[in-house]
């Protein structure tokens, strides 16, 4: 069984039901749902999960057994977490968590860099073969650490059972690429799903699933060429470079708020409320407030579990910086195991630190900082798309117009320009009329209800079509 951990050719296939793909929409999804309409409240729980863990070991049968067995041992460490010898039980179970996560997702690039090392100095380094990466393992993992610390703290009750712990765990709409959702947020769900008005939360999830897809498939995937042909390696011209880029951070933004978007929507068919992830966060101004705008699960997680343990804000302004900077180089390495993740993460470390000493953002016109803001953030994800530094030197070297080519990277086709402004223009609607369109997407009225059905329809029919004629993306944030 070790051998299934650390070869290549297997590690490749793990991939679970895309929420993207015929195979969820056509066939699981509305199975799954039927059955769980009609199950009797009592046994809800159970048939969750157990659709949950066949959703997880449909692409990963090794890891979803890990799972299972990992979550176990959390559920029966939370018993000690507020008796004798708890703050032992803690680091345990921490510490245990951590180690899988180091395991499966830094342990490869671990021995890479002391090969680096070592090879530099002329010694030899033994061969050794891959670890497979687990699809949701940052996710899940940092739920998991949730729970347990928040049962130490006494925030959050805990688990009435097993089977509701590991429905926690396994939920399947948040599994694989969150929100990050902490127990004490969903622990009246589990226990009671009782809605004032079924339906009606029901056919909103319908409509916020259908967004997400909508997102995801004719915008994410569509944009996804472009970026793909910029960052293939090589020089290309400036205008491609800035082309890639303004592809790539719209990409990354409608590919992850879809999948965060799908997640919410499935939870409300299933009368569970999960917390908001994205809410525009290309109009910040300042990078204080991408960041409550951006993956905005992640960011309460850092700042509770990491950020304020460290000594926050508390502190002098020196040692407030240093736990900023702390906080998103470990940021950046959760997004993935590899340097230019850590040096996004200093980006981010960076800007946050200048805009919190000197106020630069807050003292600008709101559109020259919601402007710089966006080509800082937009720079950063060079960092985050490029294989390496190399990569990404040579690219910003591309920007500045560097390269002598003349050869196109990429064709660009009418349709992808008409996406990237219509995605750009979606991205950037002024603050004050968020309220106002969120309103109008959450209505009540018989005829708003029926032209938002006679549209999802038409973007369900629309996704499926692209579907076809294409094989599909995975999500971005399933590498992490």
């Amino acid at each position: 069984m070790v051998g299934l951990f650390l070869c290549p050719r297997f590690a490749c296939k793990f991939q679970s039901v895309l929420f993207n793909s015929p195979l969820f929409i056509i066939y699981f999804l509305p199975v799954f749902l039927l059955a769980y309409l009609l199950c009797p409240s009592k046994w809800k729980n159970a048939l969750a999960l157990l659709g949950s863990f066949l959703f997880y070991f449909w692409g990963a049968p090794v890891f979803a057994l890990i799972l299972l067995v990992s979550g176990t041992l959390d559920f029966f460490i939370s018993k000690h977490l507020n008796g004798d010898h708890a703050k032992q039980w803690l680091w345990v179970s921490v510490a245990y968590n951590i180690a899988t996560l180091f395991v499966f997702k830094y342990f490869n690039f671990f021995l890479e860099n002391v090969r680096v090392v070592t090879e530099g100095m002329g010694l030899g380094f033994p061969e050794y073969m891959n670890v497979a990466l687990p699809i949701g393992i940052s996710f899940f993992t940092f739920q998991k650490i949730s729970y347990l610390v928040d049962v130490y703290r006494r925030d959050s009750s805990q688990a009435n059972s097993l089977i509701d712990y590991l429905l926690f765990v396994f939920l399947f709409p948040q599994l694989i690429a969150g929100p990050i959702v902490r127990y004490k947020e969903i622990a009246d769900q589990i226990k009671e799903r009782f809605i004032e008005d079924g339906w009606g939360n029901r056919f909103d999830g319908i409509l916020r699933f259908v967004l997400g897809l909508s997102k995801k498939v004719l915008i994410a995937d569509a944009l996804a060429p472009i970026a793909d042909g910029a960052f293939s390696g090589g020089d290309i011209g400036m205008v491609d470079a800035w082309l890639g880029l303004v592809a790539y951070t719209l990409q990354i933004y409608f590919d992850f708020s879809g999948y965060s978007d799908m997640a919410i929507g499935l939870g409300k068919m299933m009368g569970f409320r999960f917390p908001e992830n994205f809410n525009w966060p290309y109009v910040a101004k300042g990078f204080q407030e991408f960041w409550r705008r951006w993956h905005i699960t992640l960011s309460n997680f850092m700042r509770d579990y990491l950020y304020i343990p460290l000594g926050g804000n508390q502190g002098s302004t020196s040692r407030t910086i240093t736990n900023l900077w702390m906080v998103f180089l470990l940021s950046g390495l959760w997004h993935g195991a590899s340097w230019t993740f850590v040096i996004w993460g200093a980006w981010h470390g960076l800007f946050l630190s200048v805009d919190r000493l000197t106020n630069v953002f807050k003292r600008m016109p709101p559109i020259g900082s919601v402007g710089l803001t966006f080509v800082l953030v937009m720079f950063g994800w060079v960092w985050f798309r490029a294989d390496t530094a190399a990569v990404a030197l040579d690219y910003f070297a591309n920007m500045l117009g560097g390269s002598s080519t003349l050869e196109p990277a990429f064709q660009t086709t009418t349709k992808q320009v008409f996406l990237i402004i219509t995605a750009a223009g979606f991205s950037f609607i002024p603050v004050r009329f968020h309220s106002w369109f969120t309103g109008l997407v959450l209505s009540k009225n018989n005829w708003v209800d029926l032209v938002k059905l006679l549209i999802a329809f038409i973007l369900v029919v629309l996704c499926l079509g692209q579907m076809a004629l294409s094989k599909g993306q995975p999500f971005i944030y399933f590498r992490f």
